[in-house]
């Protein structure tokens, strides 16, 4: 009966249907292979001239001060730690210089829930970087971050969203998903919106007219079902709203969190859940495979397994780093060799997916 209904299942997915959320679950237990050759032909079915994009950012942490207290967080610092800090705004036009001088043009900027950061600390900051750097793409603030401001102001997200949109800001990173289900958010992130309000946030940003990213944080404490329902929330707003640009899978990385204990998530386990990832959003347009926890190497295979981009040449990356992993940042050149080791075209492109060089 099981292998009926993967064949069944292989069929719809080669014919272009849309699986359901039983579906996928089934899909959990396929052989890699299949996935993998599944998500392949999605991917051909979107990008069938074989590029592969990147862009060059910077992540800029303008905090690390936060209330939120995550169990896999190790970059976080309570208020009065004296290893917490706030960038000032000549450091961060510092960091926004070196990233357009390097060619960069999407500029990260979150941080931790800090309670002593007005919402005119953030139209400061981005009106300032706009007006100075007019040509860089504002991509920040995660939807944790929008809903304590709305709490801490005493606002609506939409009032938020557009006082921020006003100053300066282009779109919003899919940061603080975690997995969305109620069940796993309570547990390893109680302190952070719910469900309900991550969704609010993009589904708001949309309407606004700006994109945004989903993404999803994998390898702890999830099972199935709950991946799954994340993919199908998100593949609901994008049928509602379009306004996702791409979704961007990535594990846990243990080392100085309350996670510590547990069994990272094995190659295999990424693989598949990229290439779920691919089979089940057919309304994105994008899959971003990830180099920055799983190396370049597994990254780059990942781009056989239904990724059609490779994320970021980062200037800057501490979240990660401030576990034991060890992210190793590639250069410009570095990215253009590994996606083409892989068999696929290079190519730059910006924040909105637009591609702005091919690298034939």
């Amino acid at each position: 009966m099981r292998t009926h209904s993967l064949d069944y299942i292989k069929d719809k997915v080669l014919e272009g249907e849309r699986i359901s959320p039983e579906e996928a679950l089934s899909l959990f237990e396929a052989d890699l292979g299949l996935l993998g050759f599944l998500a392949n032909e999605v991917r051909k079915r979107f990008h069938p001239e074989g590029i592969v994009t990147f862009v060059i950012d910077r992540n800029v942490n303008y905090t690390n001060i936060c209330v939120a207290g995550c169990k896999f967080c190790a970059f976080q610092r309570k208020v009065g730690s004296p290893e917490g800090y706030l960038l000032d705004k000549e450091e961060v036009l510092r960091k926004v210089q070196e990233l357009v001088d390097w060619g960069g043009t999407t500029l990260l900027m979150q941080g931790g829930l800090n309670p002593e950061l007005p919402i005119e600390y953030y139209e400061d900051l981005i009106s300032t970087i706009k007006g100075r750097f007019p040509q860089v793409q504002i991509h920040s603030f995660s939807a944790p971050e929008i809903v304590y401001l709305s709490k801490l102001e005493r606002m609506s997200i939409k009032d938020v969203l557009k006082r921020l949109k006003k100053a300066g800001l282009d779109s919003l990173p899919g940061g603080g998903a975690e997995i969305l289900s109620s069940d796993v958010r309570n547990f390893l992130s109680p302190g952070k919106c719910t469900v309900e309000q991550w969704e609010e946030v993009h589904r708001t940003a949309h309407e606004l007219g700006m994109t945004s990213t989903a993404t999803m944080m994998f390898g702890h404490v999830e099972k199935p079902h709950h991946i799954v329902e994340h993919f199908e929330r998100i593949r609901r707003i994008q049928d509602q709203t379009g306004g996702f640009t791409a979704f961007i899978p990535w594990t846990f990385k243990k080392g100085n969190t309350q996670l510590d204990h547990l069994e990272e998530a094995s190659v295999i386990y990424y693989l598949k859940v990229l290439a779920l990832s691919r089979l089940y959003l057919d309304n994105f347009r994008n899959i971003q495979s990830s180099h920055v926890t799983q190396t370049m190497q597994v990254g780059t295979v990942g781009l056989h397994f239904g990724a059609n981009d490779m994320g970021s040449v980062m200037i800057e990356e501490n979240v990660i780093s401030s576990t034991s992993y060890r992210v190793n940042i590639p250069k410009v050149e570095d990215m253009i060799d590994a996606i083409r080791s892989a068999g696929f075209v290079p190519a730059q492109r910006d924040t909105y997916y637009r591609i702005l060089k091919v690298f034939a």
